[in-house]
């Protein structure tokens, strides 16, 4: 059904963009959720990533069922990892939004509407976040709010530029995939880096950094918690290889933000090295990172935002 802003006017499309690896449990519920939404201007498009297990089979049993019911794109290649699956989604899509989304999640209804809506409206940024619902193996909900139950996020955060360029630093609490994405910013940020798996905050803080991130507080997509999240691993050699790559991402782009973010990006990236040193029970470089970030955070308290944007980079 269309929204009120959009009666009169012919709907924008919205390309929705699956990556699937590995998840033949629960990837005919993402597909069919893309069914459900009643957004009515989308369009599918799907990747296997090299999947060992039965996804691509059931992804192409359920197009056979309902190429018809809506336009859709199907491939299936050798493993090449998120990001580069990504940014092939993106390439191919058509539509003037992008919504990512993980063959374990689905989307909500009208999350699709709410998402739009926002864009059209804030013609300024780039994307738009929305919360999510958290769901078990088998699709019990265990917490109505990712952003808050899930990740201890304050939402009025999001409601500002400034609070959200703080909150994607210093409290990235997104639990699934649940952005809705300007085509076009992309080629202004660029897209997904190729090579890490922590892609979701790096593309983040670049938009954060240029103030085009919004925030809609609607559950736009059902998070599913497993024990193959690769977010959510109690594997320790996992969990330090995941906050080695976040630290080097914080390092990495400092440059784009003015202060006092880009003191608080650095500070992040001493309390990553807090945890790092943690896991590795090593005490002395875990002081030591504490007291740097504890002194960077001070420093940031004093700094007043600057009026300009950070430098432009990737």
């Amino acid at each position: 059904m269309a929204s009120d802003a959009s009666k009169g006017t012919a709907l924008p499309l919205v390309s929705v963009l699956i990556p699937a690896y590995n998840h033949e449990r629960f990837v005919r519920r993402c597909l069919d959720s893309v069914l459900e939404d009643p957004y009515p201007a989308k369009e599918l498009i799907i990747i296997d990533d090299g999947s060992t297990d039965r996804t691509g089979t059931r992804i192409a049993d359920w197009v056979a069922t309902h190429c018809m019911d809506i336009p859709i794109e199907y491939v299936q290649r050798e493993n090449r990892g998120i990001a580069a699956t990504l940014n092939e989604l993106a390439a191919r899509a058509n539509g003037e939004f992008l919504r990512p989304g993980a063959s374990d999640d689905y989307l909500l209804p009208g999350g699709l509407d709410a998402q739009v809506r926002y864009l059209q409206a804030h013609p300024g940024k780039g994307a738009v976040i929305g919360d999510s619902i958290v769901v078990d193996q088998d699709g019990r909900k265990l917490h109505d709010s990712g952003m808050c139950d899930l990740h201890g996020a304050n939402k009025n955060l999001y409601r500002s530029d400034d609070g959200i360029r703080r909150a994607v630093i210093r409290q990235w609490a997104i639990g699934g995939p649940v952005a809705l994405i300007r085509s076009s910013a992309l080629d202004t940020v660029d897209r997904w880096s190729e090579g890490l798996r922590i892609e979701d905050w790096d593309l983040f803080l670049r938009l954060a950094a240029r103030d085009a991130l919004g925030f809609v507080d609607v559950s736009v997509c059902a998070y599913r918690m497993h024990e193959a999240n690769l977010s959510r691993t109690r594997h320790a050699e996992t969990r330090v290889s995941n906050l080695i790559e976040s630290r080097h991402i914080a390092l990495r782009r400092t440059s784009l933000f003015d202060e006092p973010y880009r003191t608080l990006l650095r500070a992040q990236s001493h309390y990553i090295g807090a945890k790092i040193s943690f896991l590795e029970r090593k005490p002395g470089p875990l002081l030591l990172h504490m007291a740097a970030y504890l002194s960077l955070v001070v420093a940031a308290r004093a700094r007043p935002p600057s009026t300009g944007h950070g430098v432009e980079g990737t």
